[in-house]
């Protein structure tokens, strides 16, 4: 009898897990969604930033209308492989200070500044970019992007980052209206 109600509960527990992770969005088979942290995105942009896509499921914080700081980890399993930052506030933001600050929020490493239409700095670990964007929350609007998986030395993702960054944020713009 006890092997029997064992077996029953190791079948409820499974299905249940199963079930939970599929309502999440989670992506077992390994793919990368179309649409990360509310964002539409071409999956093959983020793929070289992550090192593994297996059971990927999003924590997210991020609401739209409210405009109020919050953020959007990605995580494959237990370890989060994508972290981003929406931030609104009323006055521009040094990307610099950001970046070089000692805190886990929004630091990148060995930043540069890029040309591109928005202020954006890249890191070898991650990116942030800023712009006039008046909304609800304030008159700019800043996107941190880190990649934790990626080793702070390794210099080869910057163009990957750099790339993903270039799409991602303009497209975010414009899931606010501000685009």
């Amino acid at each position: 009898m006890k092997a029997r109600l064992r077996i029953g509960l190791t079948c409820v527990t499974l299905f249940l897990s199963s079930t939970s992770a599929a309502s999440c969005g989670s992506s077992a088979d390994g793919e990368i969604p179309d649409v990360i942290c509310g964002t539409p995105i071409a999956p093959d942009l983020a793929r070289p930033l992550v090192t593994s896509a297996e059971d990927w499921h999003e924590y997210d914080r991020v609401d739209r209308t409210q405009a109020i700081t919050a953020p959007c980890l990605v995580l494959s399993g237990r370890k989060v492989v994508l972290g981003f930052r929406f931030s609104w506030r009323e006055s521009a933001t040094d990307l610099m200070y950001l970046a070089q600050n000692t805190g886990s929020v929004s630091r990148v490493t060995d930043p540069r500044s890029i040309d591109f239409t928005y202020k954006t700095i890249v890191g070898t670990d991650g990116a942030i970019s800023t712009t006039p964007c008046k909304t609800n929350g304030g008159n700019y609007f800043t996107l941190t992007l880190q990649a934790p998986r990626i080793p702070l030395t390794d210099q080869t993702h910057r163009k990957d980052i750099e790339k993903f960054m270039r799409a991602y944020f303009p497209a975010t713009l414009k899931t606010l209206g501000c685009g």
